[in-house]
């Protein structure tokens, strides 16, 4: 693979010294996500009849992005297992610090699922995720992401978050997008056990992408452009606002 610069507050650096800086290679652990893939890929298929369309736009190796629309837990659970290879999502660090049995459970889980843990908060933190998913994709692996940055909270499509255009133009990787169905009937936000029935998936064709990745307004663009390859599969409602901001808002009108 061709080698790329990235451009970060850090200054710009080849995707060879991003292994190297902070310490070795992210060697995530393979064994526990074979295992839960083993144990759970039947029961999927039983359960849930996943009806996967395009799966062969997913190359079987080298650097990828899968970018997905956000509609419930269970979308980390589905769209991993019928993907021929390992998914490595970038999670929020709270899930793998959280106190006591249950979070020791959830980090269990979390880690099993492929996910790799990075503050968001914002800023620098925010750079050091980026790096990290640098780093996922410098070692050839596949990276998901959700450009929408959180769960849609009423199940329409919201504007999705640049972090993900700098990831492609600056690693070179192919974006492929997703459409999930269903999972948001599945597994609402806040139960723990799901409705049975029929899970969808769409995997479309690879989006290339180059340019000034310093460039907001390209980044915006890029953006823009996965977002609506996005609804154009799910056939989502657009929203041009972001999920978190409509989450606030809820929330606040709840308090009234």
């Amino acid at each position: 693979m061709a080698q790329a610069l990235v451009s970060t507050k850090l200054g710009a650096l080849d995707l060879s010294e991003i292994l190297e800086r902070g310490g070795a290679k992210m060697n995530v652990n393979n064994l526990p996500y074979g295992i839960l893939r083993a144990f759970l890929t039947p029961f999927l298929m039983l359960a849930f009849r996943p009806k996967v369309t395009g799966l062969r736009n997913v190359p079987a190796s080298g650097p990828v992005i899968i970018a997905s629309n956000h509609l419930s837990f269970s979308d980390s659970i589905f769209m991993p297992l019928v993907v021929p290879r390992k998914v490595t999502f970038l999670a929020k660090s709270e899930y793998f610090t959280s106190p006591g049995p249950k979070g020791l459970l959830k980090k269990l889980t979390f880690i099993a699922l492929g996910q790799v843990p990075v503050d968001r908060s914002g800023g620098r933190r925010s750079e050091a995720a980026l790096i990290t998913g640098l780093q996922v994709l410098a070692e050839g692996e596949c990276l998901g992401i959700y450009p929408e940055g959180t769960r849609s909270p009423d199940g329409r499509l919201y504007k999705g978050r640049s972090g993900i255009a700098r990831l492609a133009i600056e690693s070179g990787a192919p974006i492929i997008p997703v459409a999930m169905f269903n999972t948001e009937k599945i597994q609402p936000t806040g139960k723990v056990i799901p409705k049975i029935m029929r899970v969808k998936m769409i995997f479309g064709e690879p989006m290339y992408f180059e340019g000034d990745s310093s460039d907001l307004l390209h980044l915006r663009d890029v953006t823009d452009q996965i977002m609506k390859k996005i609804q154009e599969m799910s056939g989502q409602e657009y929203v041009d606002i972001y999920a978190s901001r409509k989450k606030d808002e809820l929330k606040d009108e709840s308090e009234y």
